[in-house]
C-alpha cells in the first residue's frame, strides 16, 4: 500500500509539467523504435507514451499509448502497436520488467496503432481480444490501413501483415487470471467503431484508449458521432469514477483534464456550430467558427476545421 500512495502521489505532482505535450518534442528514446520508454504509472501498470504528433517515420508510428499490466500471473498488454517493429520493441521492454509471460493482448480499437502490431503478438502465440465492432472495422480496412503505414514507416513496416483478434466480446470481458480484477468494457459509441476502455476497479485506474484527450486534439471521424460519445461519456465514462486515467493519446492525467478536453471541447464545438446553424451559416463557414479555447492542443492545425465540417454535417439533421 505504501508504493502505491507513493506512486500516485508521484504522479498527481507530476501532472502539471505532463500536460506541456508538443508535437516539437524529438523522439524520447533513440535506442528503440518506441517513442518513449514505458513508466510505472502505478504499481504493475505501465505505459509507453507516444508522440502527439501525427504518425511518421521518425517516430515509427508510436503516437499512441502502449500499455501494460504485470498481474502475478501473467502480462496483459493494452495495443498492438502500429507495426511489428513497436510490438516487438515493447516486449523488450516487458522482459525487463518481469519474467511473467504475456498472456493477452487487448486492441483498444480497429484503428492500425492498436491492431498492426498483431502480427508480431500472434507469432508469439498471445491471445488477442478487441470488440466485435473494431475486429469488423479492421476486416473491412486493413489493407488500406497496411498500405499507409508501408508509405510512412518504409522499411520499418517489415514483418508487418494483416493479423485482426483471435477473440471478440460484445459487451465486456474479464481477464480471469492474476492478483486483481481486469474489466475490459465496452462503454458504448464513441469515437471510432469498437472503442474499449480497461478498468482497474481496485486501482481506481481507467486505460481509456480513444474515449478520452487531453493534450492533443480529437479527431472525428465520418463515423463519430458527437451526441453519441457525449451520451456514452455521462452515461458510463463518467461512473466509472476513475482516480487516474491513461488516455489513449497522451501522458497519464486525471478525469477533470480529459472531462474539460474531451467532453468539454465536444460541447463547446457542438455550440458553436448549432449558433452556426441558426445564424443561417453553411457548411463553407462552418470550417471557421471560433476554436480558439483549444488551440494549445497538439494537432490543432491538422484537425480544429475538418472536426468542425464533419459536425456541421451531423448537426445539420439533427
Amino acid at each position: 500500500m505504501m508504493r502505491l500512495t507513493c506512486c500516485l502521489a508521484a504522479l498527481t505532482a507530476a501532472l502539471p509539467a505532463l500536460s506541456l505535450a508538443s508535437e516539437d518534442i524529438a523522439d524520447q528514446y533513440p535506442g528503440s523504435p518506441l517513442y518513449s520508454k514505458p513508466v510505472e504509472v502505478i504499481p504493475y501498470v505501465w505505459s509507453a507514451i507516444g508522440a502527439t504528433a501525427p504518425p511518421t517515420y521518425e517516430n515509427t508510428g508510436h503516437n499512441n499509448n502502449l500499455s501494460f499490466i504485470v498481474t502475478g500471473d501473467g502480462v496483459v498488454v493494452v495495443n498492438g502497436g502500429a507495426a511489428y517493429i513497436l510490438a516487438k520493441a515493447l516486449h523488450d521492454e516487458i522482459r525487463q520488467v518481469t519474467d511473467q509471460p504475456v498472456k493477452l493482448v487487448i486492441d483498444e480499437n480497429g484503428q492500425g496503432h492498436a491492431m498492426l502490431g498483431n502480427s508480431y503478438w500472434a507469432e508469439q502465440g498471445v491471445p488477442i481480444l478487441a470488440h466485435e465492432d473494431a475486429a469488423h472495422e479492421f476486416e473491412e480496412y486493413g489493407a488500406q490501413i497496411l498500405a499507409g503505414m508501408e508509405r510512412y514507416n518504409r522499411d520499418k513496416s517489415e514483418g508487418t501483415y494483416l493479423q485482426g483478434p483471435t477473440q471478440t466480446f460484445s459487451d465486456s470481458y474479464t481477464v480471469d487470471f492474476g492478483d486483481f480484477p481486469i474489466e475490459v468494457r465496452y462503454l458504448g459509441p464513441a469515437h471510432s467503431p469498437g472503442d474499449i476502455s480497461v478498468w482497474l476497479p481496485e486501482q481506481s485506474l481507467v486505460i481509456a484508449g480513444d474515449m478520452a484527450f487531453h493534450e492533443r486534439m480529437l479527431p472525428i471521424f465520418e463515423d463519430t458521432i458527437t451526441a453519441d460519445w457525449l451520451e456514452t461519456w455521462d452515461s458510463a465514462f463518467e461512473p466509472l469514477g476513475a482516480t487516474y486515467v491513461i488516455p489513449g493519446h497522451g501522458h497519464p492525467t486525471n478525469m477533470d483534464q480529459v472531462r474539460r478536453y474531451t467532453k468539454g471541447y465536444l460541447e463547446y464545438l457542438r455550440g458553436q456550430i448549432r449558433a452556426h446553424i441558426d445564424a443561417g451559416g453553411d457548411l463553407a463557414e462552418a470550417y471557421y467558427v471560433d476554436q480558439s479555447p483549444y488551440a494549445n492542443l497538439d494537432t490543432f492545425e491538422e484537425l480544429a476545421t475538418k472536426n468542425a465540417g464533419r459536425v456541421y454535417e451531423q448537426m445539420e439533421w439533427e
